[in-house]
């Protein structure tokens, strides 16, 4: 697990999605997931989400919509400067006209198509 908990999340919910489940549960949690969350929630990909006992371990329950098709975390464990990164994008991700939202948290770039 260990530096992956928004990967693992992800993969959860397509999962879920595919088996045609109407929740999801992920846990652990973390800041960045609930942000990235609320943002899936504003664009429509996912119905609502609840967290339980985010002091602690807790949990996340989310509402899905059906709308993912596919949604994972990427990754870059090397540094890159500013002005790299459209480069970067261009040669690791897929086209242009398949990526519906791209969002840049920290070093992480989660990609949902």
């Amino acid at each position: 697990m260990g530096r992956r908990i928004l990967n693992d999340a992800l993969r959860t919910m397509v999962n879920a999605e595919r088996r045609g489940m109407a929740k999801a549960h992920l846990q652990p949690i973390s800041t960045v997931m609930t942000s990235f969350l609320k943002i899936m929630k504003d664009h429509g990909y996912i119905k609502d989400f609840q967290v339980y006992d985010p002091h602690r371990v807790g949990k996340i329950t989310v509402e899905l919509q059906g709308r993912i098709n596919d949604c994972r975390a990427l990754t870059y464990r090397q540094d890159l400067k500013a002005k790299d990164i459209e480069k970067y994008t261009a040669n690791k991700l897929p086209t242009r006209q398949v990526c519906v939202d791209s969002f840049y948290f920290r070093c992480i770039q989660i990609v949902c198509y």
